[in-house]
C-alpha cells in the first residue's frame, strides 16, 4: 500500500470501480479483444457443451410453466462470443427452438459466424417471457473496495493504472449502509471488503426486464457466513491467475455476494445441485456398454467426465446459482422450473 502523503497528481488515483470500468470496458479494454473471454479463462460454458444442454432443459421447463407461449425468450447476459446462446439454441427440441427468440447481450462487437437467428444486443430487451441467464457476469461488474485503516475505519481503496494502491476517504452513504448490512468489517487494520452495491443494482435492472419467467445469475459466490476477510479481487490472463492490474491487460474479477443480490422469492443454490436436478450428474456409463458398443461407451465416459467437472466440489460445482422467478405459476410444472427440490446454498 502506497503512502498517501507522497506527492503525485490526484488524477493518478481512482477507486477500483472506475479503474475496472476503464480497464475492462473502455475503448481498448480487456473485453474488447478479438479473442474474447475464452482466450483467457475457462467458464462452465467452455468446459462442456453439457452446460448448454442443462440451460436448454431449464428453458424448456420455464416454457412449460408459462403454458408454451407463442414466443419464448432466451437472453444470454455477458455472452462472450455467443457460445452459450448458440449451444442452447442447438440443444432445444425443434418445436421449442422454432418459437424461441435468442438474444446475446455483450459490449463487444458481434463475432463473425454467429447464427443470424441470434440477436446481438448491448443491453437486455424488455418484456422478456422466458429465461434470462447470466453466467459469470456479475463478477465483472465493477465495484469499490474498502479496507480498514489503523483506526478501524473502512476507507475506499484507491488504485493507479499500474496496480499500486493507497487508502482514500472513509466509506460513506449508501456504500457504508451496504457494508453494514452485508459485509461488516471488524475494526482490524487491513481487512477488506468488496462493496457489492453496483452488482445488486445491475442484477435488479437485468431481472426487471423479465415480465414472466426466470432470471438466473451463475457466479463465483459467497454468502453472509463465508465472507473472505481480505476480499477476492484477482486477475486472469491467458488462462493463469495474475495480479489485478487495471491497465486493460487482464480480466479483473471478484466473487459475488449473491445473497445481497437476491430479491423476494429468489434463492441461491449450488451449481452441482442445480445441474443434478437438470440431469447432469457425472454418473459413469454401465460397463456392459463397453462390450456391446465400445464407441458409445467411450462417448458416454467422456460426457461423464465433463459432467463431473461441471459439478465438482472445490471447483465449478461450488458456483452459486441465484434463481429469481417472475410470474411463474405455483403449480407442479412451475415448481419444477424453479428447482424447488434443490436445497438452498446455506443448507449445505
Amino acid at each position: 500500500m502506497t503512502d498517501p502523503t507522497e506527492e503525485e497528481p490526484a488524477d493518478c488515483w481512482t477507486g477500483w470501480r472506475a479503474a475496472t470500468e476503464a480497464a475492462l470496458y473502455g475503448p481498448d479494454g480487456f473485453y474488447r479483444g478479438p479473442e474474447g473471454p475464452a482466450g483467457h479463462f475457462r467458464t462452465s460454458v467452455h468446459a462442456s457443451p453439457l452446460f448448454a444442454v442443462a440451460v436448454a432443459r431449464l428453458l424448456c421447463r420455464v416454457d412449460e410453466a408459462l403454458g408454451r407461449p407463442a414466443r419464448l425468450d432466451f437472453v444470454d447476459m455477458a455472452a462472450g462470443r455467443g457460445e452459450l446462446a448458440a449451444g442452447v439454441l442447438a440443444a432445444l427440441p425443434a418445436e421449442v427452438a422454432a418459437r424461441t427468440r435468442v438474444c446475446a447481450v455483450e459490449v463487444a462487437d458481434r463475432p463473425a459466424g454467429l447464427a443470424h437467428r441470434i440477436e446481438w444486443l448491448p443491453e437486455p430487451p424488455s418484456g422478456v417471457h422466458g429465461l434470462l441467464f447470466a453466467n459469470e457476469w456479475l463478477d465483472n461488474v465493477p465495484l469499490e473496495i474498502a479496507e480498514t485503516d489503523s483506526s478501524g475505519v473502512p476507507r475506499r481503496v484507491l488504485v493507479r493504472r499500474d496496480g499500486r494502491e493507497r487508502l482514500g476517504e472513509p466509506v460513506s452513504g449508501a456504500e457504508a449502509r451496504w457494508l453494514e448490512r452485508w459485509w461488516p468489517l471488524p475494526p482490524e487494520e487491513g481487512l477488506r471488503a468488496e462493496i457489492g452495491l453496483p452488482r445488486d443494482e445491475a442484477w435488479a435492472s437485468a431481472a426487471a426486464t423479465v415480465e414472466r419467467g426466470l432470471a438466473v445469475a451463475v457466479d463465483y459466490a459467497h454468502t453472509s457466513g463465508t465472507r473472505p476477510p481480505f476480499g477476492t479481487l484477482t486477475g486472469f490472463r491467458e488462462g493463469r491467475e495474475t495480479a489485478p492490474v487495471p491497465d486493460g491487460s487482464c480480466d479483473l474479477t471478484a466473487h459475488v455476494a449473491l445473497d445481497a443480490c437476491t430479491r423476494p422469492g429468489g434463492r441461491v443454490l449450488r451449481q452441482r445441485d442445480a445441474l443434478h436436478a437438470l440431469g447432469i450428474t457425472g454418473a459413469r456409463p454401465a460397463l456392459a456398454l463397453a462390450s456391446t458398443d465400445p464407441a458409445a461407451y467411450v462417448r458416454a465416459l467422456a460426457r461423464a467426465g465433463e459432467a463431473a467437472e461441471l459439478t465438482a466440489a472445490g471447483g465449478l460445482g461450488d458456483f452459486g446459482w441465484l434463481i429469481q422467478p417472475v410470474g411463474i405459476p405455483d403449480s407442479s410444472v412451475g415448481r419444477k422450473a424453479l428447482l424447488v427440490d434443490v436445497p438452498d446454498h446455506e443448507e449445505q
